[in-house]
């Protein structure tokens, strides 16, 4: 797979808003800790994920280097209450 495709593919799975979980960042000399939740920011031209943290930070993380995993029940939560608050302002 070419690296464009990657970086496409990457981009399609953390689209901006995605909340992940990190688990390691072994090569950062200021890692963050492992369960910090994020936000994903933005995919830069090269694959890096970049999130802002809840614990303030923000970073990038790499795929396949650093170990994360997106939080499937916190999107869809604030999924559904972004749509329960455009119901009721209708």
């Amino acid at each position: 797979m070419n690296n464009k495709r990657k970086v496409e593919m990457l981009r399609e799975r953390y689209t901006k808003g995605t909340r992940i979980c990190l688990d390691s960042m072994e090569n950062d000399p200021h890692p963050i800790p492992p369960g910090t939740k994020g936000t994903v920011q933005f995919v830069d031209d090269i694959g890096t994920v970049f999130c802002k943290f809840d614990n303030g930070r923000s970073l990038g993380v790499i795929p396949g280097e650093d170990g994360f995993h997106t939080i499937e029940e916190e999107v869809q939560t604030e999924e559904l209450s972004e749509e329960l608050e455009m119901n009721m302002t209708m």
